[in-house]
């Protein structure tokens, strides 16, 4: 099922919150026309400055339109450009409370090992916090029952997404759960063949347009499965075979740090929260599910 990105991030009624703004502006502007990612930068880069100006001197600062500013305003899931503007002088008033600067992430080639650690684990925060803020927990809960009340979970994912698939696979079968990661795209598509309705499909691609990972979805979607995508892009290919969207962060890529380490961070959190959420759910079957599988390896951490 496609959604429209303003239900991902946000409704028409109510406002996104001040400090969740720079996140939605990463994660939504691949997805935004040229004019409208200028001026969802400009308000990101500079709230302070304009929280101070009409849409009419926004539009002249950006070369944009009124009504480019207006649908900037709505897809960052403000009712319109006041309520965008309340936001903006909410964050500026955040960024002067004394708050360090943030760091940049830039890696240099002769970085001293320990700015390394400093910079990569601040964009891991960042990373982690951005993803929290753009999580849609009414899609996540829909997830979560869907999983919970499963007969089998089928999870595809290729490269760093496959990682993470096979994590999430090992978390449900760990509480009892019939869950299987598949990263051969072949043995993906013939086994989504056989699901049906009672079943999840899960597709994790950063991308939103891995076909080895949208062609078992779209399978699975056919077939009667409840289908869920983890993806950082809400309109990428993959979500029209997707009940429910569950949006990662979208990090900025540098020459030493690949698109892949950071998306890794971000769909992992997701997969935790859908695990704890199942957990929780299915918590009598869960719990001593849990207790027989530490007893079952303890003898190996006792060598």
């Amino acid at each position: 099922m496609t959604q429209d990105v303003k239900e991902i991030f946000g409704s028409a009624s109510g406002s996104t919150p001040p400090a969740a703004l720079a996140a939605k502006v990463r994660t939504l502007a691949p997805s935004m026309t040229r004019s409208m990612q200028r001026v969802a930068e400009t308000v990101a880069a500079d709230p302070a400055g304009c929280a101070a100006l009409t849409v009419t001197g926004l539009a002249e600062l950006t070369g944009t339109s009124e009504a480019t500013v207006v649908r900037t305003a709505r897809i960052l899931g403000y009712p319109g450009y006041r309520d965008l503007r309340l936001a903006l002088a909410g964050l500026a008033a955040q960024q002067q409370s004394g708050r360090a600067p943030a760091l940049t992430t830039d890696i240099a080639v002769d970085d001293p090992i320990a700015d390394v650690v400093a910079k990569l684990a601040y964009d891991e925060q960042q990373t982690l916090a951005d993803t929290a803020a753009g999580l849609d927990t009414v899609q996540l809960g829909a997830a979560v029952t869907a999983l919970a009340t499963a007969r089998r979970t089928d999870i595809y994912g290729v490269g760093a997404s496959g990682l993470v698939a096979q994590d999430l696979t090992q978390k449900l079968l760990r509480i009892g759960l019939i869950a299987h990661a598949h990263s051969d795209p072949h043995l993906a598509v013939t086994n989504a063949v056989q699901l049906r309705a009672g079943d999840v499909a899960i597709a994790i691609t950063h991308s939103g347009s891995t076909g080895d990972v949208i062609e078992p979805l779209r399978v699975a979607f056919e077939h009667g499965a409840t289908t869920v995508a983890i993806t950082g892009r809400p309109d990428g290919p993959v979500t029209q075979y997707a009940d429910h969207i569950l949006t990662t962060s979208t990090a900025r890529e540098s020459e030493l740090r690949p698109a892949a380490m950071s998306s890794r961070t971000s769909q992992l959190l997701v997969v935790d929260c859908l695990f704890i959420g199942v957990a929780q759910r299915t918590y009598e079957q869960a719990a001593p599910a849990l207790s027989a599988s530490y007893e079952a390896l303890a003898h190996r951490h006792r060598r």
